[in-house]
């Protein structure tokens, strides 16, 4: 497997400079180029549901998947987000005009792709190799597209006396292979995506004997298994049992009826089978919606309860702020205010607290002003001495109580 040149590895570096990781998204997009030669990087606008565009690099192209054998090419198109590898890419099926969309599970009609490797995306661990691998996986079990049936063309009835039967060579209903492939796996009667042309693109051109839209036959000189032979017995004609004779009136209608039948219960069977599909994926919207729908009740619950809170907050600050107010009008007219009802204790306790808390604090004074008269000789060291002992015991006394106080109010010490 040979490197990618600098020009094409420059190229993707330059397309992914507004990337927020552009050097792991860089390394994760040229390992999917360097493996899957069918696809090609490309920056285009990508319009999301709300109608934003955003300039996202684009791998579009084809992967190879293998189904009943056979090797086809599927065309997709994976839109790497600028978050890339926190967010998981989006994924479509891209139908050429010879094919259908192919309604299931993983691709619903718009041919968006549902994996749950995109659902349980892991950032730093999914890649897009890996999602590659698993849409090869998924799609050669459940082909995502299908090839339109070619329009019948309306040829008048031949004017002979014999008219074959459906299932004798040719006819309304085809011949002695099946319109349609057998596709137990597809829910239908519908052939899958075109197979792989060596060195072409991955649709078979139209050429003289084949039926668009169907491999060649082994038997022509083609590359894939030929139709199963017609197991329907050979049709036995008025008049003999087996030899040849007249077709009546009677065949030709039950020849047209059996015809119109098959067609109506291929056609009826493909349609229940697509809007069985479509009406999945509608109820797996209605699902997320309705989960949706209970998270934002949540939230708006939430912010309720806390708009209740903060009202119920704003009041008080109100009323808080109204108290102030009338504290600070009351201090401005200049009122006389009595110290000693300034502070009024609530309890015995903490009106025993306070009065000792004063007392230490004048007794402090008191040997502060002793001190200064024994400096200034008003005093002598003898009185001194006396008083200060006396205080100091006093004030010891004082501490205690107070600390014994603090411990029956269940105050910090």
């Amino acid at each position: 497997m040979g490197k990618m040149n600098h020009i094409t590895e420059a190229n993707i570096k330059q397309c992914l400079s507004k990337y927020r990781n552009s050097d792991v998204t860089r390394r994760d997009v040229i390992s999917v180029l360097q493996i899957y030669k069918g696809l090609q990087h490309k920056m285009e606008h990508y319009v999301f549901n709300d109608g934003s565009r955003k300039e996202l690099i684009n791998l579009q192209g084809t992967i190879p998947v293998t189904y009943k054998g056979n090797v086809y090419h599927i065309p997709i198109s994976i839109w790497v987000m600028d978050t890339h590898p926190n967010n998981a890419p989006m994924c479509y099926v891209n139908p050429t005009p010879d094919m259908n969309i192919k309604v299931g599970m993983y691709v619903d009609h718009n041919g968006k792709i549902y994996l749950p490797y995109l659902h349980d995306w892991v950032p730093h661990s999914s890649d897009l190799l890996g999602l590659i691998q698993v849409m090869i996986i998924t799609f050669g079990d459940h082909p995502p597209v299908y090839s339109k049936s070619p329009q019948p063309t309306t040829t008048p009835y031949p004017k002979q006396p014999f008219m074959p039967l459906p299932g004798s060579g040719s006819g309304v209903s085809g011949g002695a292979y099946p319109p349609y492939p057998p596709s137990s796996q597809m829910g239908s009667s519908v052939f899958p995506p075109y197979p792989v042309m060596p060195g072409s693109y991955p649709y078979p051109n139209y050429q003289p004997g084949m039926t668009p839209g169907y491999p060649p036959s082994q038997g022509a000189g083609g590359m894939y298994p030929p139709y199963p032979p017609s197991t329907q017995p050979s049709p036995t004609v008025a008049g003999g049992s087996g030899g040849s004779g007249t077709i009546t009136e009677e065949h030709i209608r039950v020849s047209l009826l059996s015809a119109v039948e098959d067609k109506m219960r291929r056609r009826l069977r493909d349609q229940f089978s697509q809007l069985q599909a479509e009406l999945e994926t509608l109820r797996r919207t209605q699902q997320e919606l309705t989960n949706g729908s209970a998270r934002l009740s949540d939230l708006f619950g939430k912010l309720n309860k806390d708009k209740a809170e903060l009202e119920k907050n704003i009041n008080i600050l109100q009323d808080k702020e109204s108290e102030l107010e009338n504290e600070i009008s009351k201090l401005s007219d200049n009122q006389a205010i009595d110290v000693d009802e300034a502070v009024t204790p609530i309890a015995p306790l903490y009106k025993q607290m306070l009065n000792a808390f004063a007392e230490e604090a004048a007794t402090e004074d008191a040997i502060y002003y002793l001190a200064e008269g024994l400096r200034s000789n008003i005093i002598d060291l003898d009185a001194f001495l006396k008083q200060v002992r006396q205080l100091s015991r006093r004030q010891f006394m004082l501490r205690a109580l107070m600390s014994l106080c603090r411990q029956k109010a269940g105050l910090a010490g």
